[in-house]
């Protein structure tokens, strides 16, 4: 009896598990799609920035910015997006051993004495990234800059980051995040932040576009450019914000799933195991008594 009472007991334990696991995973899906909605959101900005530098790169003009300026790396940023909660499966690890990786790429393609400054986003990334600590590799963190950060604070961790690399503190800042493509994919992605890259810009040009003859450009097209490239970078790195949210919950909805389907397995088989030594409780029970009435 003791047995029994000792898998029921587990029985309801697993039974709640189950039923919390699938409470988390609506709730993780629920947020998957409200951060959908917010990259929706913000699209019609990154489209009309992109719109404004491809009329200004259509003029084919020269343009000069400090955030273009590319120069020998011996100082370099990674940010790196993680997680502030748990639950989420292999999703900081993943990006965990993408960040190993590409700290010994960057050392290979420009030295063993390059210094590398780590840019945690997340309590769990930050807590794995600060092993990493040594004369070459130091951790930074900046206070109030998290993973459920609002705009207003991506804008000023940019603004941070753009500041450190126009100062030479800095000579190149990457990103590494996961890239939201739907709930059951998200690509690992690493991407240059400064020094902008052209390829980045003129993807955003208006191919075959000729009537840029017709805009008269106040005050020039050159200060215009230097207004307009900061705004597509912080466009850029609020949809990075966004979609590393994403990401996590899709992630998360996963790991309850299979956590979800875990437990009913396991409580199947428990459930069979107590409907086994119930049966064999009752059996006992019957021979005794009709073992009872024979010796009578």
């Amino acid at each position: 009896m003791a047995t029994l009472k000792a898998l029921k007991t587990r029985i309801g334990s697993v039974s709640s598990s189950e039923k919390i696991t699938g409470a988390m995973k609506m709730i993780s899906s629920a947020k998957v799609h409200k951060n959908e909605q917010e990259l929706k959101k913000l699209l019609p900005f990154r489209n009309q920035v992109k719109s404004i530098m491809g009329h200004l790169l259509d003029t084919g003009m020269e343009f000069d910015s400090p955030l273009l300026q590319e120069r020998e790396v011996k100082r370099m940023g990674m940010v790196v997006f993680g997680t502030d909660d748990g639950l989420c499966g292999a999703y900081n690890l993943n990006i965990f051993k993408q960040v190993l990786i590409e700290l010994r790429t960057l050392r290979e393609k420009y030295g063993e004495h390059l210094e590398i400054t780590l840019y945690p986003i997340g309590k769990k990334i930050a807590k794995a990234t600060k092993k990493l600590q040594d004369h070459l590799t130091r951790v930074h963190l900046t206070e109030g800059v998290d993973s459920k950060m609002a705009p207003s604070v991506v804008n000023g961790f940019v603004r941070e980051l753009k500041d450190s690399f126009i100062s030479g503190d800095l000579d190149m800042i990457e990103v590494v995040y996961m890239q939201f493509k739907s709930m059951s994919k998200q690509i690992l992605t690493v991407d240059q932040l400064f020094p902008v890259s052209r390829a980045a810009i003129e993807g955003n040009s208006t191919e075959g576009e000729s009537d840029n003859k017709l805009y008269i450009f106040e005050p020039d097209v050159n200060t215009i450019f230097n207004e307009v490239l900061p705004m597509f970078v912080a466009s850029t790195m609020q949809e990075i914000t966004i979609e590393n949210r994403a990401s996590e919950q899709a992630a998360r909805v996963m790991a309850m799933q299979s956590a979800n389907d875990n437990a009913k397995k396991l409580l199947e088989s428990l459930q069979l195991e107590f409907n086994k030594l119930r049966q064999q409780g009752i059996t006992t029970e019957l021979l005794d008594i009709l073992g009872g009435q024979v010796e009578r």
